[in-house]
């Protein structure tokens, strides 16, 4: 993940204000003097002068020194910093030995490739200024910047060539001049101005837009001629009206009804799964008999600790649940081997192959830097030669060679830490691990579009439930939801206590009362802090900052009976649209029990028609998320 204005990173030597940078950019190509520093990791920023906005610039820096954090969570320092100014807006290659920098004037078009992690500026010459890779992550972000700064295109020959305009552009002049005869203009009488209406004021912009169109729609056929660019215009606006549910203009207030949700039942929690419930469901062979009942016991208040170690395996896919005793029995000596056999694989590598294995060694440092600092404030894990932090870097050293492709991402090392603590077994915690891994292995998408799609399904369930915060945020640069980026990251392990994280962790591997669930959890957490956000008129930083001041203040029994209940109103509600349905899992209009998802016993609707339920598992359902917008970007820094 990428990490923008981190600490410690390396600054862009100028007085200008920062207004973006990110970290694990790889410069690929420069001007000859700049050849040493081919294949060199720095910062990219965006800056621009004190003086004028319209004085902006691309730099990158090296990264000479790292500087470790002493708390790796450490918020987003959004605070802009100041930076020496070169005095020029010329592309500056010669004037310091290392810095890259040029005006954004110099740049006439840039091209996004190879999945948004490859970004090259262009002269008016079709020459590459510079060309950079974003290893740890994508460019999405800083060209969403970028097109809010600069007038931008796709090119009409390469959908990933944007061309930026300015006031010269021809291009640019007869598209002004195409808005003028259609007399779309705001008050800048620009096409872009109307652009910056739209963002600053939709329901404005939107009943002017509609009062322009009524000029068009009486023109004559040869006046009718709308380019892609005006189209595009036309349905920002309709899109806007749509999304509008209540905004005051002038001396009237257009409002519409949103409905309610029906009552909210209460579901408080019940007394954690028992040995002798647990013993009441094994068949003579060792198999569980109704594993419906005996998940459903854990959602309703988890499991006694004495029976995790066992219970966990289950629920963790380390035993299948129709497994006997014997089976497990045989099924344990596999995975022994196979664990030992990896393990070796690592263990066995000589300095020389390390040093020809680049990203194994990266991995290796991050692992080591990442354990050093795992929950030493435990006792488990405290002091220093602890044995168990060993055991947790080998555990994680084993993973990457079970599964090389992801490899190890930060976080990783707070998931296992409760599983390790539990078993004081390096195989179970292995396994347990993987199981865990493969239940959020999204999360951990380089491009983060598992993250990103969790945070656009939360917002549309807040929506959904909480209209009046979900509206509120988007008015305040939070509609993003990035302030509960770790909520969904590592589900909760910093919010709660090691005990109350076990007892979180087996209520939601259960998947009980619906997919989705811990989006429900983090609905029901911000329901109830809506006031106190609203009241406070809170934007990004103070709600970020308020958000991470509930650690270890949440009701982890509090937190699940809402959840529950707020689910309860969604599935009850007459308003539930289909969108909502696949997000928990819910069958859709029209569709019978066999042509849904499977439903837990939680829903009424699993039930056949002849009392039984079910079977079968429940897919799991990809979803073209509603557009959300990005300003600021997601990284490790949120952690």
């Amino acid at each position: 993940m990428s990490d923008a204005s981190a600490e410690g990173s390396p600054a862009p030597d100028s007085d200008c204000l920062e207004t973006f940078s990110q970290d694990g950019v790889l410069l690929k190509q420069a001007p000859a003097a700049y050849m040493p520093h081919i294949n060199t990791i720095g910062t990219l920023y965006i800056t621009e002068s004190p003086n004028s906005t319209s004085q902006r610039f691309i730099e990158w820096k090296p990264n000479e020194v790292t500087i470790e954090s002493e708390e790796e969570w450490a918020l987003v320092n959004t605070k802009q910093r100041c930076r020496t100014l070169s005095g020029t807006s010329q592309p500056d290659y010669h004037s310091r030995a290392k810095c890259i920098k040029f005006s954004f004037n110099d740049i006439k078009s840039f091209r996004v490739a190879n999945h948004s992690r490859l970004l090259t500026f262009y002269d008016g010459k079709s020459e590459h200024i510079c060309c950079f890779m974003f290893q740890a992550g994508n460019c999405d972000m800083l060209v969403n910047v970028m097109k809010m700064m600069l007038k931008t295109a796709p090119s009409r020959r390469d959908k990933h060539l944007f061309v930026v305009y300015d006031a010269s552009n021809l291009e640019l002049q007869r598209l002004d001049r195409s808005f003028a005869e259609l007399d779309l203009q705001s008050d800048e009488r620009t096409f872009w101005g109307m652009f910056r209406n739209l963002r600053e004021n939709p329901y404005e912009a939107t009943f002017e837009a509609f009062s322009k169109v009524t000029d068009y729609v009486y023109q004559s056929p040869e006046q009718k001629e709308v380019d892609e660019h005006q189209k595009e215009a036309l349905q920002r606006s309709l899109t806007e009206y749509e999304n509008t549910t209540t905004q005051s203009h002038g001396d009237y207030e257009v409002i519409a009804k949103v409905p309610e949700l029906p009552h909210r039942q209460d579901f408080p929690r019940l007394r954690p799964l028992s040995r002798e419930q647990w013993e009441g469901q094994m068949s003579h062979e060792g198999k569980i008999e109704d594993v419906e009942s005996i998940k459903t016991l854990i959602f309703r208040g988890g499991v006694t600790p004495c029976l995790r170690e066992e219970v966990w395996r289950y629920l963790l896919d380390y035993y299948p649940w129709s497994s006997t005793k014997a089976e497990r029995e045989k099924l344990v000596e596999t995975k022994i081997d196979e664990y030992y056999n990896m393990k070796l694989q690592w263990k066995r590598m000589t300095k020389i192959q390390e040093d020809h294995f680049s990203d194994f060694r990266d991995r290796k440092s991050l692992i080591e830097k990442d354990v050093n600092r795992t929950d030493r404030t435990l006792d488990f894990y405290a002091g220093d030669n602890n044995a168990n932090l060993q055991t947790l870097n080998d555990i994680l050293m084993t993973y990457v060679m079970y599964n090389f492709d992801l490899g190890y991402v930060q976080g990783m090392s707070d998931l296992l830490s409760p599983i390790l603590q539990l078993y004081r077994n390096e195989v179970d915690a292995f396994w347990c691990f993987v199981g865990f891994m493969n239940k959020l292995i999204s999360n951990f998408d380089i491009d983060q579009a598992g993250m990103k799609e969790q945070l656009s399904n939360l917002h549309t369930l807040l929506a959904f439930v909480h209209p009046k915060m979900a509206d509120y945020l988007d008015k305040h640069d939070s509609g993003n939801m990035f302030f509960c980026f770790r909520w969904l990251l590592v589900w909760f392990k910093r919010e709660l206590s090691q005990e109350d994280v076990m007892r979180f962790w087996e209520v939601l591997w259960t998947g009980y009362p619906c997919q989705n669930f811990l989006l429900l959890v983090c609905v029901a957490i911000l329901e109830t802090e809506a006031d106190v956000i609203i009241q406070n008129d809170y934007g990004f930083n103070e709600i970020l900052k308020h958000i991470n001041e509930l650690n270890g203040k949440l009701d982890m029994a509090v937190m699940l009976n809402k959840a529950e209940g707020i689910f309860h109103q969604i599935k009850d509600a007459e308003h539930l649209t289909d969108n909502i349905r696949i997000l928990l899992g819910l069958p859709l209009t029209g569709t019978g029990p066999f042509e849904s998802h499977e439903q837990s016993p939680f829903d009424i609707s699993s039930e056949l028609s002849n009392g039984t339920k079910e079977n079968g598992s429940r897919e799991n359902v990809r979803l073209s998320p509603d557009e959300v917008t990005y300003e600021k970007s997601i990284n490790s820094s949120f952690l």
